[in-house]
């Protein structure tokens, strides 16, 4: 454990904060700040070990509302430069923090290769839908026939699912909750913290300005998210409603949605969530459940131990190197093979 407790107020910047009034990125920040003390006290990291890196995009702003070592970096890159930072220092705990334009266009590549490598970073991904900074363009996320700048007359191309993107790329951790969610996205990030590899929490957040109301069909209040939304927790039942009467079955090969005491289900029947199984079907079909047909899947839907970490193998055979190295100084490889002195 920790020596020194810290408080939220020990990773709040003295920096103003400049999002629009309204914007979901304000409840993500409150709940990164919450998290980083229990983070700090669970793993036993002092404060200058955390290093927050970021692209381009409303979310870019969010080191410099952190009290902590961070980089503001370049279009699409963030998941680079932090896997750098994390080879060249395994000691930091790194944390990105990326937009669903910034991260599944340009970035597209960086995104599913951090995750197929397993490096262990902690990404938290902002997606409201929308290309936010740059005056609402549609992004990759952007739902299909939305209106906007850059899609005057509805856009035709389907969007990505983050979660499947993360799962079918070997994710070992996935996540998901709702920037209105500020407790369950302190323990999403909690756990992605003490995950050991790559943890992506996706959260979606809303664009008053150009993207407004994106979630509110399946998150916009307490009652609809009771209603439209399913908060998994691992070992528990997949139970979701107001008085949790609805649950999640599976027949004839796919997810169902009941109600207990309709048509004889009962509570035996509803599926428990295994978070860390490593078969990634039924955390590909819960990733990918969508409103209104299901519920919306929040919580951590996806949470693997997985030994083949890139920034621990990368440190394990360079210590291998070194130590069959015959070579073990610049002196010594000047003067190694065949040397002449000039006279």
């Amino acid at each position: 454990m920790a020596e020194y407790k810290y408080t939220p107020a020990d990773f709040k910047s003295d920096q103003l904060v400049k999002w629009c009034p309204g914007c979901g990125d304000h409840a993500i920040l409150n709940a990164v700040q919450r998290a980083m003390p229990e983070v700090a006290d669970a793993l036993d990291i002092p404060h200058h070990k955390f290093t927050f890196v970021s692209g381009i995009g409303c979310s870019s702003r969010f080191i410099y509302y952190m009290k902590t070592f961070g980089f503001h970096t370049i279009h699409g890159r963030a998941n680079a430069v932090a896997t750098g930072i994390k080879v060249a220092n395994p000691d930091l705990s790194v944390w990105v923090c990326s937009g669903d334009g910034d991260s599944l266009a340009i970035g597209g590549n960086h995104f599913i290769h951090a995750i197929r490598r397993n490096i262990d970073l902690n990404m938290i991904l902002f997606n409201n839908e929308i290309y936010g900074l740059t005056k609402g363009q549609y992004s990759p996320t952007t739902k299909l026939g939305k209106i906007t700048k850059t899609s005057p007359y509805g856009t035709v191309e389907k969007p990505f699912n983050p979660g499947e993107l993360v799962i079918g790329a070997k994710g070992t951790f996935f996540a998901r909750t709702i920037d209105a969610e500020v407790m369950l996205t302190k323990d999403c990030l909690v756990a992605a913290a003490k995950h050991k590899g790559m943890a992506v929490v996706e959260a979606l957040v809303n664009c008053v300005i150009f993207n407004d109301k994106t979630h509110a069909s399946f998150a916009g209040d307490k009652a609809t998210r009771a209603e439209n939304t399913i908060t998994l927790r691992h070992g528990e039942k997949m139970l979701f409603g107001k008085d949790n009467q609805k649950g999640l079955v599976f027949e004839d090969m796919r997810l169902k949605v009941v109600t207990i005491g309709e048509d004889g289900y009962t509570t035996d029947d509803i599926l428990t969530h295994d978070a860390h199984t490593e078969d990634t079907t039924m955390h590909a079909m819960l990733a990918a459940m969508k409103w209104p047909e299901y519920p919306v899947a929040v919580g951590i839907i996806r949470d693997v131990a997985d030994s083949n970490i890139y920034d621990v193998k990368v440190e394990e055979q360079v210590a291998q190197v070194k130590a069959n190295a015959k070579i073990h100084s610049m002196d010594e490889l000047l003067h190694s093979g065949e040397t002449w002195e000039i006279k």
